[in-house]
């Protein structure tokens, strides 16, 4: 962050606002030239700040009616039980993310569900029965007050 200036996040708040912009409309959004605009916006994904531009789809026109998040802690605390988690959370695809924490749960871990049957499933039939878990806890969202992906950046 040390080498963005002001135009910089201005270009990176707007695109994550809306990601289709182009880049005459980004230039008038942030007051810059749209070939100076340009540039940035390059710039900016070669060095990986802006990582992607991925859709945002609704879960639910998609019938995915629970987000769950799960707490694991796994049985005994080495690499190899680490590599082996997280090689299951890279293959489930309900994940939508998955941290390593500090404290008494190892592992926090958010679902995208169908319904309590799918969810049953993947607890029942993949992470209990994994060789690395001990202990699996679940909590259903009963709504949702604030989702972003967006960082404050400006």
């Amino acid at each position: 962050m040390d080498d963005l200036d002001t135009f910089d996040l201005r270009i990176l708040a707007a695109l994550q606002r809306d990601a289709r912009l182009t880049n005459q409309q980004l230039a008038e959004k942030v007051n810059l030239s749209a070939s100076q605009c340009s540039r940035r916006r390059s710039r900016l994904e070669e060095t990986g700040v802006i990582a992607g531009y991925p859709a945002r789809l609704d879960r639910e026109s998609l019938g995915f009616g629970l987000t769950v998040y799960v707490s694991v802690m796994l049985n005994t605390h080495n690499r190899d039980n680490a590599r082996k988690f997280a090689e299951l959370m890279r293959r489930l695809d309900n994940v939508q993310e998955a941290h390593a924490l500090t404290g008494e749960m190892d592992y926090l871990i958010k679902l995208t569900v169908r319904n309590l049957k799918e969810l049953s499933s993947i607890i029942n039939d993949e992470l209990m029965p994994h060789e690395a878990v001990q202990t699996v806890k679940s909590a259903i969202v009963l709504d949702t007050i604030k989702e972003s992906t967006a960082l404050p950046v400006g």
